[in-house]
């Protein structure tokens, strides 16, 4: 499926072994599948996506994804599969290894985390061709309102807390009701699409012009041994 004159559109589902919260998280089972299956899947039925590859260190996840058709043509280095490894330079190494090894060069990356087993082929076409039809946009991120904006949170100070955000002219403004306070949005775990570009140039997965993907149905991020059973619940009323 190469779409829109020859560019093509890679998956990338970022696994590593190691996770601090859940062992063995992106394999442990979700619904009778290892969680990662379920992104494995989607990108696997999308109708734009031409190679879905899983960048992990693990050799266990590795097979997992291979079983089900994902590529995995290398394993990730350790140096970038660390606890506090940013998104980008997974990006930045797999796009250099296919570059280098099969010559190959998509012009859209669709970022798939395993934590984020809800969303759909159907929502990941959609959102690709949001980005592909605007030249201007970097990337496009899935977004939710979220359950409380920033204007009601609080950081500590000393032995007390003070509201987080500031809104001028508003006293007491953490009490109000949300229809009065500005429209915020939270980046969700589903989907995050960008250019190549945004990653080789701007060194980024989300670069400066964002748009957002309004996803219309409630999702989770899976962080908690507890979201595992709002995933399954989730599922079963899908």
């Amino acid at each position: 499926s190469l779409m829109y004159n020859n560019q093509q559109v890679l998956a990338l589902i970022p696994a590593r072994g190691g996770s601090k919260g859940i062992p063995k998280k992106n394999i442990k089972l979700l619904g009778g599948k290892p969680l990662i299956v379920w992104s494995i899947e989607a990108a696997k039925k999308s109708r734009l996506i031409d190679r879905v590859i899983v960048s992990t260190d693990n050799e266990e996840i590795a097979e997992v994804a291979r079983a089900v058709g994902a590529e995995v043509p290398f394993l990730r280095p350790a140096e970038i599969s660390q606890d506090l490894t940013p998104d980008t330079p997974v990006f930045e190494h797999a796009l250099a290894w296919l570059k280098e090894h099969d010559n190959f060069i998509p012009e859209f990356i669709v970022h798939l985390r395993p934590t984020g087993p809800l969303r759909t082929a159907e929502e990941i076409d959609e959102a690709i061709e949001m980005l592909a039809a605007d030249p201007d946009a970097d990337s496009v991120r899935s977004v939710e309102e979220p359950p409380k904006p920033p204007f009601k949170m609080w950081e500590p100070e000393g032995k007390y807390i003070k509201p987080f955000a500031e809104l001028h002219g508003m006293k007491d403004f953490h009490t109000m009701p949300r229809q009065m306070l500005p429209k915020v949005y939270q980046t969700t775990a589903d989907i995050g699409i960008m250019r190549f570009s945004t990653v080789v140039q701007k060194k980024s997965v989300i670069g400066d012009r964002v748009i957002p993907y309004f996803l219309k149905r409630p999702t989770v991020d899976i962080d908690h041994p507890i979201d595992f059973e709002i995933a399954e619940l989730l599922l079963k009323n899908r």
